[in-house]
């Protein structure tokens, strides 16, 4: 499948078992390709239908690395709920003067102040999986209307909901093909390379934020706690949604 063959906004959005299967395909024979080379995989089977969205985790900042010396000119972006940590945002200014790489802030509509006064309130608070959906989901869904394929930096080892990523694949929520450059990938690999390669990182992971979300949704987390126990903590939430099946 070539870029000019890879869905793209107006089409139906669905794969054909076809395209299923040659992205299988394509999958097998990448697991054992190192993340680089997966990525120029990407970029050069898509090319400007290509994006990436990342939180700014150091999965995602790694990628950012690799992606300035081999597809610089990547849309990439971050959903900014307008609930994230100043130490986030003050990441992208760093990672934009390092790379020459400007993450794109995609926003929701409305403004949290818009956002809670029409719902009385921090809706995180009462109806987390409500919040996500709308000033998360709505946005990611938005922005992928106008690409064919979309990378993530998610991990097997991150969850149970993640165990069975592929390297590529069909994302029927979005109707674009996804692609994890990581998904093999261990935390303890991940911060190697980080250290190795002098990556640019979130200075709240040295203080116990393994996995930063949305700043009141998130919490640091004590020795021995699964990387994500600090997401949606005393909830049995466990995910956004963006990468639910």
């Amino acid at each position: 499948m070539t870029s000019s063959e890879a869905p793209s906004a107006g089409a139906d959005r669905h794969a054909s078992p076809d395209v299923r299967e040659e992205l299988a395909r394509s999958s097998r024979a990448l697991e054992s390709a190192a993340p680089p080379e997966i990525i120029r995989w990407a970029a050069d089977r898509y090319g400007d239908k290509l994006t990436m969205a990342t939180a700014f985790g150091p999965e995602g900042c790694l990628i950012i690395h690799w992606l300035a010396s081999i597809a610089p000119r990547t849309y990439v972006f971050n959903l900014d709920t307008g609930y994230q940590f100043p130490e986030t945002l003050a990441l992208r200014d760093r990672i934009a003067r390092r790379y020459g790489i400007d993450v794109v802030l995609e926003r929701p509509a409305t403004t949290v102040e818009q956002y809670e006064r029409a719902h009385g309130g921090p809706l995180h608070a009462t109806d987390p999986d409500r919040c996500c959906a709308d000033r998360k989901l709505a946005v990611v869904t938005r922005v992928l209307a106008n690409f064919g394929a979309w990378m993530s930096g998610i991990r097997r080892d991150q969850s149970p909901d993640r165990a069975a990523a592929p390297i590529v694949g069909w994302d029927h929520k979005y109707g674009v093909v996804k692609i994890s450059p990581l998904a093999n990938w261990t935390k303890e690999k991940v911060w190697d390379t980080i250290v190795r390669e002098d990556v640019p990182y979130n200075p709240l992971h040295d203080k116990g934020y393994l996995s930063i979300g949305c700043a009141p949704c998130t919490r640091a987390v004590a020795l021995g706690e699964d990387e994500r126990a600090g997401r949606w903590s005393g909830s049995v939430k466990t995910e956004c949604g963006l990468h639910s099946r």
